[in-house]
């Protein structure tokens, strides 16, 4: 947990879940500068009265410290939406203070004040920015902020496309801000998002059916390298069982499963609301009417029930924003483990260097290595 100083008084603030061990921070400096340009902007700070929304605001650190003014946070993060949540409540704060709301509801009709964290994906911000346009006025206060490695020429081009004239304030620790006036009649076009594609003709059971993709979602223009090994590699299996695509993506794993087996139930299961939307539009875009399937927003298998999974599919990231980790895949393991009955099996598939097999040989007690390329590596382990 860190200590965040504001003019609005000291917040301490932790990602989710809480980890002691993490060495990164809840906040960052774009935080800071954005909170400090509200109230020290020059001609008087930014009148915070009316709706205001925060978009992308990773940790909760901009919500928590905007509570008084009832804002709207709008997120792709199922973390970042139980972090505001947790962050909230170890600042004394209701938890009804900030209206959460996801990537994939509708936003406010009338928007006063706009914040945005600008993500890590271009496209996300693209198709969150055509949702928000027809909600903002010319009065509209529109900041973005970032790392100057997260703000480049075609982020700035991007908004003076979708809302209107946009200018950058000067470097400050490493963080930059964005200015941005609505200009109402600014021909935007339709928003791209989102998009689909048809998969290769060589993948099996998936031969030429076609992924949908919202904006953000890894791989979201063809098929990823790692994904198509780990479906050339699984075998086929009959029977009733419970197959749980892990860190969902576009959910393309979890459809090979359940066009494989028509007996088996699949949950799709991503911190992503976009993937998410992804996978069920992909599933119904392909799957027979009747075939099972859940979408659930979740913390990897955190409240799962144990011992009920058959099978589990994992394509495991190995990054956060910008830090790079195994913290997650090591939570999405163990938590295979014990949503697993006994004799259920976890493949993973993952980088070579990742040396993920270390990790599947001391939890699960064994790991065999199932197929290989000079890049990618598909693992099975068995609960024993």
């Amino acid at each position: 947990m860190d200590r965040m100083t504001t003019a609005r008084g000291d917040l301490d603030l932790a990602r989710f879940p809480e980890d002691p061990r993490d060495p990164l921070r809840a906040w960052d400096a774009a935080d800071a500068y954005l909170l400090r340009h509200l109230d020290e902007r020059e001609g008087g700070p930014v009148d915070l009265s009316g709706s205001l929304v925060v978009v992308g605001d990773r940790w909760g650190a901009l919500s928590t410290a905007l509570a008084a003014h009832d804002p709207v946070q709008i997120g792709d993060s199922y973390l970042g939406q139980q972090a505001t949540r947790a962050n909230l409540e170890r600042n004394g704060l209701g938890a009804d203070a900030v209206r959460l709301r996801t990537t994939r509801d509708a936003p406010p009709d009338r928007i006063d004040v706009l914040l945005v964290r600008v993500p890590k994906s271009l496209a996300l911000l693209e198709d969150q920015l055509h949702r928000l346009a027809p909600h903002v006025h010319e009065d509209t206060v529109v900041v973005g902020a970032g790392m100057v490695t997260e703000i480049h020429t075609s982020t700035l081009k991007l908004f003076e496309r979708v809302l209107g004239p946009t200018r950058t304030s000067l470097a400050v620790r490493k963080a930059r801000l964005i200015f941005c006036s609505p200009d109402l009649g600014l021909s935007r076009g339709a928003n791209p998002w989102p998009r689909s594609y048809a998969l290769p003709a060589d993948i099996g059971v998936l031969s030429g059916l076609t992924v949908v993709s919202h904006a953000g979602v890894f791989s979201a223009e063809r098929l990823d390298a790692g994904t198509r090994l780990l479906l050339s590699a699984l075998p086929a299996r009959t029977g009733p069982e419970h197959v749980v695509d892990l860190g969902c993506g576009n959910g393309v794993i979890g459809l090979a499963a359940a066009l494989s087996n028509r007996e088996a139930e699949v949950t799709f299961i991503d911190e992503s609301y976009q993937a998410l939307a992804s996978a069920e539009a992909t599933f119904r875009a392909n799957a027979p009417d009747d075939a099972a399937a859940r979408f659930e927003a979740a913390d990897g298998l955190a409240g799962f029930p144990p011992g009920t999974a058959d099978l589990v599919l994992n394509n495991p990231p190995f990054h956060t924003h910008r830090g790079r980790t195994d913290a997650t895949a090591w939570r999405m393991f163990n938590g295979s483990r014990a949503a697993l009955r006994r004799g259920g099996e976890l493949w993973v598939v993952g980088n070579r260097h990742l040396g993920y097999h270390v990790k599947l040989r001391r939890l699960f007690g064994n790991c065999a290595v199932v197929a290989s390329d000079p890049k990618f590596v598909v693992l099975r382990a068995v609960k024993r």
